[in-house]
Protein backbone atom coordinates (compact mmCIF):
# COMPACT_ATOMS: atom_id res chain seq x y z
CA UNK A 1 0.00 0.00 0.00
CA UNK A 2 2.62 2.66 0.91
CA UNK A 3 4.32 2.14 -2.52
CA UNK A 4 1.03 2.55 -4.43
CA UNK A 5 0.48 5.60 -2.50
CA UNK A 6 4.36 6.91 -3.29
CA UNK A 7 3.29 6.10 -6.43
CA UNK A 8 0.05 8.27 -6.83
CA UNK A 9 2.47 11.05 -6.38
CA UNK A 10 3.95 10.92 -9.33
CA UNK A 11 4.16 13.74 -11.49
CA UNK A 12 3.99 13.87 -15.28
CA UNK A 13 5.32 16.30 -18.55
CA UNK A 14 4.13 17.22 -20.92
CA UNK A 15 6.33 18.70 -23.66
CA UNK A 16 3.79 20.79 -25.85
CA UNK A 17 4.33 21.67 -29.59
CA UNK A 18 4.55 25.47 -30.37
CA UNK A 19 1.75 26.54 -32.51
CA UNK A 20 -1.84 26.77 -32.02
CA UNK A 21 -1.46 27.67 -28.14
CA UNK A 22 -4.58 28.84 -27.65
CA UNK A 23 -5.92 25.24 -28.51
CA UNK A 24 -3.40 23.01 -26.22
CA UNK A 25 -5.18 23.84 -22.85
CA UNK A 26 -8.70 22.81 -24.33
CA UNK A 27 -7.70 19.79 -25.83
CA UNK A 28 -5.86 18.47 -22.78
CA UNK A 29 -8.68 19.02 -20.66
CA UNK A 30 -11.10 17.40 -22.70
CA UNK A 31 -8.89 14.54 -23.49
CA UNK A 32 -8.77 13.93 -19.35
CA UNK A 33 -12.17 14.71 -18.72
CA UNK A 34 -12.72 11.24 -21.48
CA UNK A 35 -11.02 9.90 -18.51
CA UNK A 36 -13.04 11.65 -15.86
CA UNK A 37 -9.94 13.14 -14.81
CA UNK A 38 -9.72 16.99 -13.62
CA UNK A 39 -6.78 18.61 -15.24
CA UNK A 40 -4.80 19.50 -11.72
CA UNK A 41 -1.60 21.38 -13.16
CA UNK A 42 1.58 21.67 -10.44
CA UNK A 43 2.40 24.70 -8.78
CA UNK A 44 4.04 28.07 -11.55
CA UNK A 45 1.76 26.43 -13.86
CA UNK A 46 2.28 28.93 -17.14
CA UNK A 47 0.13 27.90 -20.07
CA UNK A 48 1.94 29.40 -22.56
CA UNK A 49 4.76 27.20 -21.79
CA UNK A 50 6.11 24.75 -23.81
CA UNK A 51 6.26 22.19 -20.88
CA UNK A 52 3.35 21.74 -18.64
CA UNK A 53 3.62 19.62 -15.55
CA UNK A 54 0.58 17.46 -13.90
CA UNK A 55 -0.35 15.70 -10.38
CA UNK A 56 -3.15 13.25 -10.33
CA UNK A 57 -2.65 11.03 -13.05
CA UNK A 58 -1.59 7.79 -13.01
CA UNK A 59 0.07 6.50 -16.20
CA UNK A 60 -2.90 4.67 -18.23
CA UNK A 61 -4.24 8.14 -18.26
CA UNK A 62 -0.88 10.02 -19.52
CA UNK A 63 -1.14 7.11 -22.13
CA UNK A 64 -4.54 7.83 -23.24
CA UNK A 65 -3.86 11.48 -23.65
CA UNK A 66 -0.92 11.06 -25.72
CA UNK A 67 -3.13 7.84 -27.72
CA UNK A 68 -4.83 11.58 -29.24
CA UNK A 69 -3.21 14.69 -28.82
CA UNK A 70 -2.45 16.47 -31.78
CA UNK A 71 -1.12 19.61 -29.67
CA UNK A 72 1.50 17.62 -27.48
CA UNK A 73 4.50 15.94 -28.44
CA UNK A 74 5.72 14.13 -25.33
CA UNK A 75 4.69 13.30 -22.27
CA UNK A 76 7.37 11.64 -19.42
CA UNK A 77 7.30 10.38 -15.79
CA UNK A 78 8.92 13.61 -14.36
CA UNK A 79 11.98 12.78 -11.65
CA UNK A 80 13.16 16.06 -11.14
CA UNK A 81 13.56 19.12 -12.14
CA UNK A 82 14.95 22.83 -11.19
CA UNK A 83 16.50 25.65 -12.16
CA UNK A 84 20.08 24.53 -12.37
CA UNK A 85 21.51 21.27 -12.54
CA UNK A 86 22.54 21.45 -9.00
CA UNK A 87 19.13 21.56 -8.58
CA UNK A 88 18.03 19.03 -10.26
CA UNK A 89 20.66 16.56 -8.84
CA UNK A 90 19.43 17.33 -5.06
CA UNK A 91 15.87 16.72 -6.76
CA UNK A 92 16.74 13.41 -8.40
CA UNK A 93 18.49 12.18 -5.26
CA UNK A 94 15.00 12.93 -3.30
CA UNK A 95 13.41 10.99 -5.76
CA UNK A 96 11.91 7.34 -4.16
CA UNK A 97 14.15 5.03 -5.41
CA UNK A 98 11.73 2.40 -4.86
CA UNK A 99 10.20 4.31 -8.30
CA UNK A 100 13.39 4.37 -9.75
CA UNK A 101 14.74 0.80 -9.34
CA UNK A 102 12.54 -1.72 -11.77
CA UNK A 103 13.88 0.85 -15.10
CA UNK A 104 17.75 0.43 -13.40
CA UNK A 105 18.37 -2.84 -12.68
CA UNK A 106 21.31 -5.03 -14.50
CA UNK A 107 18.99 -6.73 -17.08
CA UNK A 108 17.97 -3.65 -18.57
CA UNK A 109 18.80 -1.51 -21.76
CA UNK A 110 18.55 2.05 -21.21
CA UNK A 111 19.13 5.19 -23.36
CA UNK A 112 19.14 8.93 -21.99
CA UNK A 113 18.40 11.43 -24.76
CA UNK A 114 19.29 15.47 -24.13
CA UNK A 115 16.09 18.33 -25.51
CA UNK A 116 17.43 21.49 -25.81
CA UNK A 117 14.07 24.21 -26.17
CA UNK A 118 14.90 27.72 -28.22
CA UNK A 119 18.79 26.56 -28.50
CA UNK A 120 20.59 24.01 -29.99
CA UNK A 121 23.42 22.26 -28.12
CA UNK A 122 26.56 20.84 -30.00
CA UNK A 123 26.68 17.06 -29.73
CA UNK A 124 29.89 16.96 -27.11
CA UNK A 125 28.03 19.39 -24.80
CA UNK A 126 25.24 16.69 -24.93
CA UNK A 127 27.43 13.88 -24.34
CA UNK A 128 28.73 16.23 -21.34
CA UNK A 129 25.42 16.73 -20.06
CA UNK A 130 24.28 12.86 -19.54
CA UNK A 131 27.88 12.27 -18.38
CA UNK A 132 27.19 14.97 -15.62
CA UNK A 133 24.21 12.47 -14.45
CA UNK A 134 26.75 9.55 -13.69
CA UNK A 135 25.01 10.00 -10.01
CA UNK A 136 21.96 8.24 -10.70
CA UNK A 137 22.40 3.87 -10.39
CA UNK A 138 21.76 2.96 -13.61
CA UNK A 139 22.65 -0.68 -13.26
CA UNK A 140 22.07 -1.99 -17.14
CA UNK A 141 23.25 -1.51 -20.45
CA UNK A 142 23.12 1.20 -22.70
CA UNK A 143 21.38 0.31 -26.07
CA UNK A 144 20.90 3.49 -28.91
CA UNK A 145 19.13 1.79 -31.21
CA UNK A 146 16.16 -0.72 -29.16
CA UNK A 147 16.39 0.13 -25.35
CA UNK A 148 13.89 -1.12 -23.21
CA UNK A 149 13.69 2.34 -21.50
CA UNK A 150 14.25 6.04 -22.86
CA UNK A 151 15.01 8.95 -20.53
CA UNK A 152 15.11 12.58 -21.42
CA UNK A 153 16.98 15.64 -19.77
CA UNK A 154 14.98 18.68 -21.32
CA UNK A 155 16.59 22.03 -21.13
CA UNK A 156 14.40 25.12 -21.41
CA UNK A 157 15.74 28.46 -22.77
CA UNK A 158 12.75 30.50 -22.72
CA UNK A 159 10.65 31.31 -25.58
CA UNK A 160 12.28 34.37 -27.19
CA UNK A 161 14.40 33.17 -29.99
CA UNK A 162 16.02 36.93 -30.25
CA UNK A 163 17.08 36.86 -26.26
CA UNK A 164 18.37 33.13 -25.76
CA UNK A 165 20.08 33.01 -22.20
CA UNK A 166 23.82 31.36 -21.94
CA UNK A 167 22.18 29.00 -19.15
CA UNK A 168 18.56 26.77 -19.13
CA UNK A 169 15.86 28.92 -17.44
CA UNK A 170 14.41 25.71 -16.05
CA UNK A 171 15.61 21.40 -16.16
CA UNK A 172 14.14 18.43 -16.26
CA UNK A 173 14.61 15.18 -16.12
CA UNK A 174 12.35 12.11 -16.53
CA UNK A 175 11.08 8.51 -17.88
CA UNK A 176 9.75 8.73 -21.86
CA UNK A 177 5.96 7.44 -21.60
CA UNK A 178 4.94 7.95 -25.15
CA UNK A 179 4.73 10.71 -28.46
CA UNK A 180 1.65 12.49 -29.29
CA UNK A 181 -0.11 12.23 -32.21
CA UNK A 182 1.57 14.95 -34.51
CA UNK A 183 1.95 12.76 -37.07
CA UNK A 184 -1.50 12.60 -38.06
CA UNK A 185 -1.05 16.63 -39.20
CA UNK A 186 1.05 14.92 -42.13
CA UNK A 187 -0.46 11.41 -42.94
CA UNK A 188 -4.22 13.44 -43.10
CA UNK A 189 -2.76 16.18 -45.21
CA UNK A 190 -5.15 17.61 -47.04
CA UNK A 191 -2.43 17.96 -50.04
CA UNK A 192 -3.09 14.36 -50.46
CA UNK A 193 -6.56 14.18 -49.81
CA UNK A 194 -8.72 12.03 -52.06
CA UNK A 195 -11.36 15.02 -52.36
CA UNK A 196 -11.15 18.49 -51.27
CA UNK A 197 -12.60 22.23 -51.81
CA UNK A 198 -12.23 25.97 -51.31
CA UNK A 199 -11.96 25.66 -47.75
CA UNK A 200 -11.40 22.27 -46.58
CA UNK A 201 -10.37 22.08 -43.23
CA UNK A 202 -6.70 21.64 -42.62
CA UNK A 203 -5.94 18.18 -40.66
CA UNK A 204 -4.27 19.42 -37.49
CA UNK A 205 -7.25 21.83 -36.92
CA UNK A 206 -9.97 19.03 -37.89
CA UNK A 207 -8.24 16.83 -35.20
CA UNK A 208 -8.05 19.61 -32.49
CA UNK A 209 -11.99 19.66 -33.23
CA UNK A 210 -12.69 16.63 -32.31
CA UNK A 211 -10.67 16.45 -29.43
CA UNK A 212 -12.62 19.40 -28.13
CA UNK A 213 -15.62 17.95 -28.25
CA UNK A 214 -14.81 14.57 -26.76
CA UNK A 215 -14.94 12.28 -29.64
CA UNK A 216 -15.02 8.84 -29.11
CA UNK A 217 -16.05 5.34 -30.19
CA UNK A 218 -19.30 4.61 -31.34
CA UNK A 219 -20.54 8.44 -30.92
CA UNK A 220 -22.67 9.81 -33.51
CA UNK A 221 -21.60 13.03 -35.17
CA UNK A 222 -23.01 15.66 -37.26
CA UNK A 223 -21.40 18.25 -39.54
CA UNK A 224 -24.27 20.59 -41.00
CA UNK A 225 -22.17 22.38 -43.37
CA UNK A 226 -19.70 19.65 -44.16
CA UNK A 227 -18.39 20.73 -47.15
CA UNK A 228 -15.72 18.12 -48.46
CA UNK A 229 -15.88 16.26 -44.81
CA UNK A 230 -12.27 17.25 -43.40
CA UNK A 231 -13.99 17.41 -39.78
CA UNK A 232 -15.81 13.58 -40.33
CA UNK A 233 -12.22 12.40 -41.98
CA UNK A 234 -11.26 13.60 -38.59
CA UNK A 235 -13.50 11.83 -35.95
CA UNK A 236 -13.92 8.71 -37.80
CA UNK A 237 -10.33 7.81 -37.02
CA UNK A 238 -11.45 8.27 -33.22
CA UNK A 239 -14.20 5.59 -34.24
CA UNK A 240 -16.72 7.57 -34.16
CA UNK A 241 -20.32 7.40 -36.84
CA UNK A 242 -20.43 10.51 -39.03
CA UNK A 243 -22.80 12.07 -41.08
CA UNK A 244 -23.54 15.63 -42.20
CA UNK A 245 -25.33 18.10 -44.89
CA UNK A 246 -24.40 21.02 -47.11
CA UNK A 247 -26.47 23.08 -49.30
CA UNK A 248 -24.02 22.75 -52.17
CA UNK A 249 -25.14 19.62 -54.43
CA UNK A 250 -22.60 19.81 -56.47
CA UNK A 251 -19.86 19.65 -53.05
CA UNK A 252 -22.55 16.62 -51.66
CA UNK A 253 -21.70 14.89 -55.21
CA UNK A 254 -18.70 15.44 -55.54
CA UNK A 255 -19.51 17.37 -59.33
CA UNK A 256 -18.56 20.54 -60.81
CA UNK A 257 -15.14 22.68 -61.17
CA UNK A 258 -12.15 20.79 -59.21
CA UNK A 259 -10.41 23.05 -56.68
CA UNK A 260 -6.83 21.09 -57.60
CA UNK A 261 -4.11 22.90 -58.92
CA UNK A 262 -4.25 21.98 -63.01
CA UNK A 263 -7.78 19.89 -62.60
CA UNK A 264 -10.52 21.18 -64.41
CA UNK A 265 -12.92 18.99 -63.47
CA UNK A 266 -13.94 16.56 -60.47
CA UNK A 267 -12.93 13.11 -61.13
CA UNK A 268 -16.45 10.70 -61.01
CA UNK A 269 -15.11 9.07 -57.49
CA UNK A 270 -14.77 12.41 -55.89
CA UNK A 271 -16.57 12.60 -53.26
CA UNK A 272 -16.54 12.45 -49.08
CA UNK A 273 -17.18 8.94 -48.78
CA UNK A 274 -13.92 8.05 -50.81
CA UNK A 275 -12.01 10.69 -48.49
CA UNK A 276 -12.97 7.92 -45.48
CA UNK A 277 -11.84 5.29 -47.83
CA UNK A 278 -8.57 6.48 -48.34
CA UNK A 279 -8.22 6.59 -44.35
CA UNK A 280 -9.75 2.52 -43.96
CA UNK A 281 -12.65 4.41 -42.27
CA UNK A 282 -15.51 4.11 -44.87
CA UNK A 283 -17.19 1.82 -42.12
CA UNK A 284 -18.13 4.74 -40.01
CA UNK A 285 -19.29 6.11 -42.53
CA UNK A 286 -23.14 7.02 -42.47
CA UNK A 287 -24.35 9.08 -45.26
CA UNK A 288 -24.42 12.82 -46.19
CA UNK A 289 -27.42 14.98 -47.57
CA UNK A 290 -28.49 18.23 -49.68
CA UNK A 291 -30.17 19.64 -47.32
CA UNK A 292 -30.25 23.69 -46.03
CA UNK A 293 -29.32 24.03 -42.31
CA UNK A 294 -31.51 27.05 -41.45
CA UNK A 295 -34.81 24.17 -42.19
CA UNK A 296 -33.66 21.37 -40.75
CA UNK A 297 -35.11 18.11 -41.43
CA UNK A 298 -34.62 15.32 -38.42
CA UNK A 299 -36.59 14.91 -36.00
CA UNK A 300 -36.89 16.47 -32.86
CA UNK A 301 -35.39 13.88 -30.64
CA UNK A 302 -31.50 14.44 -29.42
CA UNK A 303 -29.86 12.45 -31.72
CA UNK A 304 -26.07 13.39 -31.81
CA UNK A 305 -22.58 12.95 -29.00
CA UNK A 306 -21.64 15.89 -30.75
CA UNK A 307 -21.75 18.25 -33.84
CA UNK A 308 -18.70 19.74 -35.50
CA UNK A 309 -18.82 22.35 -38.04
CA UNK A 310 -17.17 24.93 -40.11
CA UNK A 311 -19.66 27.45 -41.45
CA UNK A 312 -19.17 29.85 -44.36
CA UNK A 313 -18.62 33.02 -43.72
CA UNK A 314 -19.52 34.45 -47.14
CA UNK A 315 -15.42 34.95 -48.52
CA UNK A 316 -15.14 31.94 -49.86
CA UNK A 317 -17.77 30.32 -49.91
CA UNK A 318 -21.33 31.90 -49.84
CA UNK A 319 -23.53 31.82 -47.26
CA UNK A 320 -27.22 31.07 -48.39
CA UNK A 321 -30.38 29.17 -47.91
CA UNK A 322 -33.41 28.24 -49.40
CA UNK A 323 -36.38 30.88 -49.71
CA UNK A 324 -36.92 34.27 -51.34
CA UNK A 325 -39.01 37.50 -50.56
CA UNK A 326 -40.63 37.34 -53.61
CA UNK A 327 -43.88 35.46 -54.30
CA UNK A 328 -43.04 31.75 -56.23
CA UNK A 329 -45.72 29.22 -57.07
CA UNK A 330 -44.88 25.74 -56.20
CA UNK A 331 -45.41 22.58 -58.36
CA UNK A 332 -48.53 20.93 -57.30
CA UNK A 333 -48.29 18.39 -54.33
CA UNK A 334 -45.00 20.06 -53.46
CA UNK A 335 -43.11 17.78 -56.49
CA UNK A 336 -39.93 18.83 -58.33
CA UNK A 337 -38.28 17.00 -61.04
CA UNK A 338 -34.52 15.45 -60.29
CA UNK A 339 -33.08 18.34 -61.49
CA UNK A 340 -34.76 21.35 -59.27
CA UNK A 341 -32.54 23.85 -57.76
CA UNK A 342 -34.56 25.63 -55.11
CA UNK A 343 -34.05 29.62 -54.89
CA UNK A 344 -32.08 30.67 -52.72
CA UNK A 345 -30.91 33.98 -50.64
CA UNK A 346 -28.85 35.45 -48.16
CA UNK A 347 -28.17 33.17 -45.17
CA UNK A 348 -26.81 36.33 -42.75
CA UNK A 349 -24.23 34.96 -40.36
CA UNK A 350 -26.26 36.03 -37.02
CA UNK A 351 -29.21 33.90 -38.36
CA UNK A 352 -26.45 31.01 -38.65
CA UNK A 353 -25.01 30.87 -35.42
CA UNK A 354 -28.86 31.02 -33.95
CA UNK A 355 -29.95 28.25 -35.90
CA UNK A 356 -26.83 26.29 -35.26
CA UNK A 357 -26.92 27.21 -31.98
CA UNK A 358 -31.10 26.32 -31.57
CA UNK A 359 -30.70 23.23 -33.26
CA UNK A 360 -27.30 22.16 -30.92
CA UNK A 361 -29.52 22.67 -27.98
CA UNK A 362 -32.65 20.20 -29.23
CA UNK A 363 -30.45 17.33 -31.06
CA UNK A 364 -27.35 17.04 -28.78
CA UNK A 365 -27.29 14.34 -26.31
CA UNK A 366 -27.17 15.63 -22.81
CA UNK A 367 -23.63 16.75 -21.97
CA UNK A 368 -22.80 16.65 -25.91
CA UNK A 369 -20.31 19.27 -27.64
CA UNK A 370 -20.78 21.07 -30.18
CA UNK A 371 -17.95 22.67 -31.40
CA UNK A 372 -17.70 25.44 -34.44
CA UNK A 373 -15.55 28.15 -36.07
CA UNK A 374 -16.59 32.28 -35.20
CA UNK A 375 -15.65 34.49 -37.96
CA UNK A 376 -14.35 37.82 -35.90
CA UNK A 377 -13.06 41.61 -37.41
CA UNK A 378 -10.01 41.13 -34.24
CA UNK A 379 -10.21 45.21 -34.19
CA UNK A 380 -13.45 45.25 -32.70
CA UNK A 381 -14.13 41.80 -31.34
CA UNK A 382 -15.37 41.46 -27.51
CA UNK A 383 -16.41 38.53 -25.77
CA UNK A 384 -19.91 39.97 -25.99
CA UNK A 385 -19.94 39.38 -29.57
CA UNK A 386 -20.03 35.19 -28.78
CA UNK A 387 -23.25 33.79 -29.14
CA UNK A 388 -24.91 32.09 -26.34
CA UNK A 389 -27.95 29.86 -25.35
CA UNK A 390 -29.61 29.00 -21.92
CA UNK A 391 -29.13 25.19 -22.58
CA UNK A 392 -25.61 24.93 -23.78
CA UNK A 393 -22.53 26.03 -21.35
CA UNK A 394 -19.45 27.81 -22.84
CA UNK A 395 -16.13 25.72 -22.95
CA UNK A 396 -13.39 27.55 -24.29
CA UNK A 397 -12.94 30.09 -26.85
CA UNK A 398 -9.65 29.92 -28.76
CA UNK A 399 -8.67 32.46 -31.20
CA UNK A 400 -6.81 31.87 -34.84
CA UNK A 401 -5.40 34.93 -36.71
CA UNK A 402 -6.24 34.80 -40.28
CA UNK A 403 -4.99 38.23 -41.33
CA UNK A 404 -4.18 41.56 -40.05
CA UNK A 405 -7.62 42.93 -39.08
CA UNK A 406 -9.54 39.13 -39.25
CA UNK A 407 -9.49 35.88 -36.89
CA UNK A 408 -11.98 33.21 -36.31
CA UNK A 409 -12.73 31.70 -32.83
CA UNK A 410 -13.19 28.06 -31.56
CA UNK A 411 -15.78 27.76 -29.64
CA UNK A 412 -16.46 24.85 -27.56
CA UNK A 413 -19.98 24.59 -25.88
CA UNK A 414 -21.36 21.70 -23.84
CA UNK A 415 -25.33 20.93 -23.63
CA UNK A 416 -26.51 21.34 -19.88
CA UNK A 417 -30.39 21.29 -19.87
CA UNK A 418 -32.85 20.15 -22.35
CA UNK A 419 -34.53 23.31 -24.29
CA UNK A 420 -38.09 23.80 -22.31
CA UNK A 421 -41.74 22.74 -24.27
CA UNK A 422 -42.31 26.57 -25.28
CA UNK A 423 -42.75 28.43 -28.35
CA UNK A 424 -39.51 28.30 -30.59
CA UNK A 425 -38.98 32.27 -29.45
CA UNK A 426 -39.83 32.28 -26.27
CA UNK A 427 -35.76 31.55 -24.93
CA UNK A 428 -35.36 34.83 -26.49
CA UNK A 429 -36.38 36.38 -23.54
CA UNK A 430 -34.00 34.60 -21.11
CA UNK A 431 -31.23 36.22 -20.37
CA UNK A 432 -29.08 33.53 -20.52
CA UNK A 433 -29.42 33.68 -24.73
CA UNK A 434 -27.33 35.80 -26.72
CA UNK A 435 -26.98 36.14 -30.47
CA UNK A 436 -24.27 36.28 -32.50
CA UNK A 437 -23.99 40.04 -33.34
CA UNK A 438 -21.65 40.46 -36.16
CA UNK A 439 -24.73 39.82 -38.56
CA UNK A 440 -23.20 40.87 -42.14
CA UNK A 441 -20.78 43.56 -40.65
CA UNK A 442 -17.69 40.81 -40.65
CA UNK A 443 -18.17 40.60 -44.61
CA UNK A 444 -18.34 43.94 -45.05
CA UNK A 445 -15.53 44.67 -42.32
CA UNK A 446 -13.49 41.92 -43.99
CA UNK A 447 -12.96 43.67 -47.68
CA UNK A 448 -13.17 47.24 -45.95
CA UNK A 449 -10.01 46.22 -44.09
CA UNK A 450 -8.39 44.67 -47.11
CA UNK A 451 -8.82 47.74 -48.90
CA UNK A 452 -7.20 49.67 -46.59
CA UNK A 453 -4.49 47.36 -44.82
CA UNK A 454 -4.40 44.29 -46.80
CA UNK A 455 -3.02 42.94 -50.17
CA UNK A 456 -3.54 40.21 -52.20
CA UNK A 457 -1.47 38.08 -50.58
CA UNK A 458 -3.38 39.04 -47.16
CA UNK A 459 -6.42 37.64 -48.43
CA UNK A 460 -5.28 34.34 -49.63
CA UNK A 461 -4.03 33.76 -46.27
CA UNK A 462 -6.97 34.97 -44.76
CA UNK A 463 -9.16 32.07 -47.01
CA UNK A 464 -6.90 29.77 -46.38
CA UNK A 465 -6.63 29.81 -42.50
CA UNK A 466 -3.14 30.33 -43.17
Amino acid sequence: MATANRRSCVQYLLHLAQDNLDFRLPEIKALLALRGKPFRPCENFKEKCPFWCLEDLAEEDVRGVMARSVCTKSAFELWGHGRTHSELRTSLLNFPSENMSSFMHKDSTYRINVYTFNKTLEFTERIKRIDAMEYLPFKGTVSLKSPQHVFCLLEDYGTDPNNIPEHPEYIYFGRWIADGQRELIRSYSVKNRHFIGNTSMDAGLSFIMANHAKVKENDLVFDPFVGTGSLLVACSHFGAYVCGTDIDYNTIHGRGRSSRRNHKWRGPDENIRANLRQYGTEKMYLDVMVSDASKPVWRETALFDAIITDPPYGIRESTRRTGSHKDISKPADGLYVESHVPVSQAYHLSDIFTDLLNFSAHHLVMGGRLVYWLPVYWPEYCEEMVPLHPCLRLISNCEQMLSSHTSRRLITMEKIKEPEELDTLAHLADPRFRPYQGHNAFREKYFSGLNKRGSKEDHKSAVNGE
